[in-house]
């Protein structure tokens, strides 16, 4: 049976809460019974886009993860709920506003910390996917449509079918540890997750500093090469991808009609290692 599916992606994500607003919109004061009781005004974010900077200035990235229910195919808080939250087959997990009363417990149960607690109503909430709009013939929910940039997408296919395009995208979930097969995937999460090198080029031309475009930087781990860039018109580089607190890399700039130079650092979190001088 066809499943829904949510994908992000970080480097489309600015930031703009429009899909945290949208999921305002739709629950505060709206019930939509067998699905959901209105949602709390302030403190619950049933979809949020965590802040992460990295780096050193000039050179510094922010990073956006939006966070919500990840729907998991073997959902903790399906097990500890005593059948007040269940899967159903298209692979949303709802929380039924019934039989969850007054169980704060349940709150508990997810590892990513996306239930929360509603005073008012006393019952659990979080992210139902717009499951009562899916039902009703919409091709997406709240948050999605209204991402201004497209870095949120549902895809509703067979298993065998999204494998292919998590292999094609290279997506990946969040604490894959948690071994809950979540069925929210993230484009480009090393973004977030990972750490960069990162520095400018510039070179002497006729007594003027200049930024030197079209350097090959090769970033090198215990002497083996691992990536290889060619530098921007501002002379900038940047790698990605690197584990934090992961040690000493050596970096090694080649520029037309210059001597080799070679850099090392030691990488512990991201790293603006400044300008490279020819």
């Amino acid at each position: 049976m066809k499943k829904w599916h949510l994908v992000i992606d970080l480097e489309k994500c600015i930031g703009c809460f429009n899909c945290y607003v949208a999921c305002k919109d739709e629950y505060v004061d709206n019930e939509w019974p067998e699905y959901s009781l209105p949602q709390k005004r302030h403190e619950q974010k049933w979809i949020y886009p965590e802040h992460r900077e990295r780096g050193q200035h000039p050179l510094i990235d922010a990073t956006y993860l939006p966070k919500t229910c990840m729907h998991c195919e073997d959902a903790p808080c399906v097990k500890a709920s005593g059948g007040a939250i269940s899967k159903r087959e298209d692979g949303i997990v709802l929380i039924d506003p019934v039989k969850a009363k007054g169980n704060i417990d349940l709150v508990q149960a997810c590892p990513y910390g996306m239930i929360s607690w509603n005073e008012e109503y006393e019952v659990p909430q979080k992210c139902t996917l717009c499951a009562h709009l899916l039902d009703d013939g919409w091709k997406k929910p709240r948050c999605v449509q209204a991402c201004p940039l497209g870095a949120l997408r549902v895809e509703c296919m067979e298993d065998y079918d999204f494998a292919k395009v998590i292999e094609n995208e290279k997506l990946e979930v969040l604490h894959p540890e948690f071994q809950t097969k979540p069925q929210v995937f993230y484009k480009k999460l090393y973004r977030y997750t990972k750490c960069f090198i990162s520095g400018s080029v510039a070179c002497q031309t006729e007594s003027i500093e200049k930024c030197a475009e079209g350097c090959k930087v090769i970033l090198l781990k215990d002497k083996e090469k691992i990536a290889e860039q060619i530098t921007d018109n501002y002379g900038d580089f940047k790698f990605y991808g690197l584990n934090e607190n992961s040690g000493k890399y050596t970096l090694e700039f080649y520029l037309k009609g210059y001597a080799k130079l070679v850099k090392e650092v030691n990488l512990g979190s991201s790293l603006n290692i400044g300008v490279i001088n020819y």
